[in-house]
């Protein structure tokens, strides 16, 4: 559309100010309109990155998202440009911004984006888990049963799976995962990513859902594993004699175990019996 405004997706720190971008502090200063998940934390940001916004700045979050994005729409049309930002992260990603966008584009306004930060990729790369392919699932239902199915649905998704979740839901999801994926499905919950006492746990899904148990506060990014690949019977000598051969060349018999198990798919404790197996035969 001719003589529109543009419509800027703005990336913000999902914890350290310093992350903030030269070029987000630019466009917080030249923005027409400033549409903001939560005005009194982007008045705090901006102050943070010593920029003075002379837009007119706007609510922009779940509940008035459907309506506020028309009335984005016409300032856009009008010419004027509008920028958006949420709380932490990417607008769009579990966070208002589809809808904006979806009109902008059926609108043929001009749509750009500042990157930056965001969880999904940070606890991805952080979490130890496969990061070649991934997919991102939000958050969860709150209702058990909904819950329940969704997991079911993903059991075989082979991708590594990111989540977000409440601190507070945090340990029943992970028990709901652990029912659903089984308990030693690999994962990580990662808390306060890049904030003073960001905190990343890995383990099995039961193990993190017995840890959780005892109260997490803070921002959760969760990580799991996707589902092992299919690859027919494991023979047992065999996974014997790759965990004896990791021992010979110097890896702890625990880890080698461990490792192992991982590499297929199956519980430590069917590599641990075949490597007992493997001993009173040998």
């Amino acid at each position: 559309m001719e003589n529109s405004g543009t419509l800027t997706l703005a990336a913000a720190p999902i914890g350290r100010v310093e992350d903030a971008s030269a070029r987000l502090r630019t466009a917080l200063a030249e923005a027409d309109i400033i549409a903001a998940e939560d005005t009194r934390r982007l008045r705090r940001l901006a102050a943070d990155l010593g920029v003075s916004p002379a837009a007119r700045v706007v609510s922009y979050y779940d509940a008035n998202e459907r309506a506020r994005a028309a009335e984005l729409l016409d300032e856009l049309r009008a010419g004027r440009d509008v920028l958006v930002i949420t709380d932490a992260g990417l607008p769009g990603v579990s966070d208002p911004g589809y809808r904006l966008v979806t009109a902008a584009v059926e609108a043929e306004v001009p749509v750009t984006v500042l990157p930056g930060p965001s969880a999904v990729t940070t606890a991805l790369v952080i979490s130890g888990l496969p990061s070649d392919r991934f997919c991102f699932e939000g958050f969860l239902p709150r209702k058990g049963g909904e819950r329940a199915a969704r997991l079911r649905a993903l059991a075989d998704e082979p991708r590594t799976m990111v989540f977000f979740e409440a601190p507070h839901r945090l340990a029943v999801t992970l028990e709901a995962m652990a029912a659903a994926l089984g308990s030693d499905r690999r994962a990580a919950v990662c808390r306060e990513l890049t904030k003073t006492y960001e905190e990343v746990r890995r383990g099995p899904l039961s193990e993190l859902a017995e840890w959780a148990a005892g109260g997490v506060r803070g921002e959760i990014t969760l990580v799991v594993a996707g589902a092992p690949e299919e690859t027919g019977p494991v023979n047992v000598a065999d996974l014997a004699a790759e965990v004896e051969r990791r021992v010979g060349e110097g890896t702890p018999r625990k880890q080698a175990i461990g490792d192992v198990a991982r590499e297929h798919g199956i519980p430590k404790r069917e590599v641990y019996d075949a490597v007992i197996a493997y001993k009173a035969d040998h």
